[in-house]
């Protein structure tokens, strides 16, 4: 299954006139205000790149709709080659097509039907977690000046977590928001809960003395994604989720990549605050 796979037009046809192509492509991108940040035009390119059965400018069109998608097709094609069927009130996405207006398709998580290979999922996860147990993960991590927020977003984005305002004296709080795919499954948000606050108390957002966040050295994207991947494969599988962390952190021991950088104690430390902080701390009692 290719990353996109509604069939496509004939690409070397027009889509539209040059004019109204020039004009509408200069109107989205000045009403939009999306890619002002050079990685925000990055990420589009990328896109772009991985959705090669859609023209780049429909490409982009998907993009400006539903970054992070990964998977999309007509309809038709979701019935005919996947066994598959748009869900009731699922919201279609528009694409331009040659001698005519426009077409629709759609996210593969806006479908039902057959199962679809493991692999076609980019954040896959398994596990005793459902909604009303990230509703309660959530409200506890509210308590600590962390405000979590759903984002209606494809499946190749999991989630983020920055700094809405930084606390700038003892008797101030730092405020955090976290973004969660709302459609994405439980047990993947789970796993992205963990992944988040693992990059956030690890310090890779900076020291935080009211959460007991180190300040440390600056890392790469390497090391901080290597650390609050760790994390994350710690506090899911501790607590009985499969995730793609596994496979993460495998393909780097395969790779036999050194870890001088890595600090072992901060990545025990940030899983077990983790757990902590979403209530899942093992009550032992000592005879």
């Amino acid at each position: 299954m290719n990353d996109s796979s509604a069939t496509p037009p004939t690409e070397q046809q027009p889509l539209f006139e040059e004019g109204t192509a020039r004009s509408l492509l200069d109107r989205l991108l000045s009403d939009s205000r999306l890619y002002t940040k050079s990685k925000d035009y990055k990420d589009l390119l990328d896109f772009v790149v991985r959705l090669r059965n859609f023209a780049p400018f429909n490409g982009m069109l998907l993009h400006v709709q539903k970054p992070g998608l990964s998977y999309a097709a007509s309809a038709a094609d979701w019935r005919d080659r996947y066994g598959r069927w748009p869900k009731d009130g699922a919201r279609p996405l528009l694409i331009l097509w040659p001698f005519g207006p426009v077409a629709l398709v759609y996210d593969v998580q806006d479908t039902d039907g057959k199962e679809l290979p493991k692999d076609v999922e980019c954040f896959p996860a398994r596990g005793p977690i459902d909604r009303e147990r990230i509703g309660s993960f959530t409200e506890r991590i509210r308590r600590k000046s962390i405000d979590c927020h759903t984002v209606d977003a494809g499946d190749a984005a999991a989630g983020s977590i920055r700094i809405v305002k930084r606390a700038l004296n003892a008797k101030e709080t730092t405020l955090y928001r976290m973004l969660l795919n709302r459609n994405h499954p439980p047990a993947t948000q789970f796993v992205t809960i963990a992944h988040e606050l693992g990059h956030l108390l690890l310090g890779h957002l900076g020291p935080d003395k009211a959460l007991g966040i180190p300040e440390r050295a600056a890392a790469d994207h390497v090391q901080r994604e290597l650390e609050a991947e760790s994390v994350a494969f710690l506090v899911s599988t501790r607590n009985g989720v499969e995730s793609k962390s596994e496979g993460y952190l495998s393909k780097f021991v395969a790779q036999d990549n050194t870890i001088d950088e890595i600090d072992l104690y901060q990545v025990m430390r940030a899983a077990g605050q983790v757990e902590t902080l979403l209530g899942l701390t093992a009550q032992i009692k000592w005879k």
